[in-house]
């Protein structure tokens, strides 16, 4: 058998133990241990194995994930963003589908701070979706929103897939976080588009909300909120600017949250305690399935799978969009059954050759991919978002109903992908005019 063969062997070998439910990490990292074993030998299978996990863990630009993840815990266990959703509530309730609005709102700006899609999820799961039902709004829409919206966490910088992306792809992590700031605001703006022309059309969809403000109790909500827009303007002028590092503001943006939460008299031993145990379980898994994946990449090179999948390339066309679309493809249906950074993970060893081959830009190529992992954040039958909400809320919205809601917003998601694809300027723009 030959060292391709036995590559594609392994691969399906990995894919069949991950329909098994096997932990994804353990599940790579098995597969490319004994892969590596058959194409040279246990010793130096365990070699690699010894020295891989060791070297990639101690790398010092991965403690950007354990820093933004401490980031994003901190600000919401000290509950920097408890007034988010009410101030965005008190703004924008009175246009069709307010609350919805509202919801996308308060997503996007907690997403500029956890860097996390099922965090921002989980978060306003149980503050706006609750608030949405109570007022009458369609159950579809109430979750569906929350769900769509989260995923504006990986989009909108700082962002964890963005910096294993920048880690892989030997690209400037700055860069992509510059990448992704339009996007972001094209998906949110366009989002809540889709729910106002939505709302307007059938207003059944959203009862009006009577509720008046007055001035002064909107200028008290916004007050609330200043914290987390201190954090992330923070972060992200120091970032674009060249103040610090990517790696180095994770870390200060998480000393900033903990400084804030102090000087707001929210922080105590408690919330650290909270904070520092979901960071350490989340860094955990996420470098779990890094490790294996690593494994992965050393076998697919030892295998020469990637190389024949280039040549294989070269043969049907190496055009920029025919390796879009192939990777669209492939990313919408591994959406519907694994995570986003295990798909990422997974996938870079064979498609990072392939985007190299065909000369697109990887800063562009990155957001793609980062857009690609949003939709299958919200694709049945897995759809992480989804189960997030459907946790938070138990059985008071049934699953098939969120699932018609996130519907609508997957529309719209495939709708700005083709425009990001056909009109790449507003991807490269702001990070061509960085030092």
């Amino acid at each position: 058998m030959s060292n391709v063969a036995i590559g594609f062997l392994g691969l399906g070998a990995g894919l069949f133990l991950l329909a098994l439910r096997v932990q994804i990490g353990v599940a790579l990292g098995l597969v490319s241990f004994l892969g590596i074993a058959v194409l040279l030998n246990f010793r130096a299978a365990w070699g690699i194995v010894t020295a891989i996990p060791f070297n990639f863990v101690g790398d010092w630009n991965l403690t950007a994930i354990p820093m933004f993840l401490l980031m994003g815990f901190v600000s919401s266990e000290a509950g920097l963003s408890s007034g988010l959703f009410r101030a965005m509530r008190i703004l924008l309730s009175w246009m069709p589908g307010g609350l919805a609005v509202a919801s996308v709102g308060a997503n996007a700006v907690l997403a500029a701070a956890s860097g996390s899609s099922v965090a921002t999820a989980s978060a306003f799961a149980r503050i706006a979706t609750p608030e949405m039902l109570r007022y009458g709004y369609h159950p579809g829409l109430a979750t569906g929103v929350i769900a769509a919206a989260g995923t504006l966490g990986a989009l909108i910088p700082p962002s964890i897939l963005m910096v294993l992306y920048g880690y892989l792809a030997e690209v400037s992590i700055a860069k992509l976080f510059a990448a992704g700031v339009v996007p972001g605001i094209l998906t949110a703006l366009a989002f809540a588009a889709m729910i106002i022309i939505r709302c307007t059309i059938n207003p059944k969809l959203a009862p009006k909300v009577d509720d008046k403000f007055t001035t002064s109790e909107k200028i008290a909500a916004l007050r609330e909120t200043w914290p987390l827009p201190v954090i992330i303007i923070g972060v992200l002028l120091g970032i674009f600017t060249g103040l610090f590092t990517p790696t180095s503001a994770g870390a200060i943006g998480a000393g900033l949250a903990i400084l804030l939460g102090l000087v707001t008299r929210q922080m105590n031993l408690g919330v650290m305690r909270r904070a520092l145990e979901a960071t350490l379980l989340s860094t955990a898994s996420i470098f779990m399935v890094i490790i294996g994946t690593s494994l992965l990449s050393r076998f697919m090179a030892l295998s020469g799978v990637p190389a024949y999948t280039a040549g294989l390339l070269v043969e049907f066309g190496t055009t920029q969009l025919l390796v879009l679309a192939a990777v669209a493809i492939l990313y919408l249906f591994l959406g519907m059954f694994l995570d986003s950074i295990g798909i990422l993970l997974l996938t870079m060893p064979i498609i990072l050759p392939m985007a190299r081959e065909s000369g697109v830009d990887l800063i562009f190529f990155g957001i793609i991919l980062v857009k690609l992992l949003e939709i299958g954040l919200l694709t049945p039958p897995v759809g992480l978002n989804v189960y997030v909400i459907k946790g938070a809320l138990g059985d008071r919205v049934p699953l098939t109903t969120i699932f018609k809601g996130v519907g609508w917003f997957v529309v719209v998601d495939l709708i700005l992908l083709g425009v990001l694809i056909a009109w790449p300027k507003l991807v490269t723009w702001l990070p061509d005019m960085m030092l």
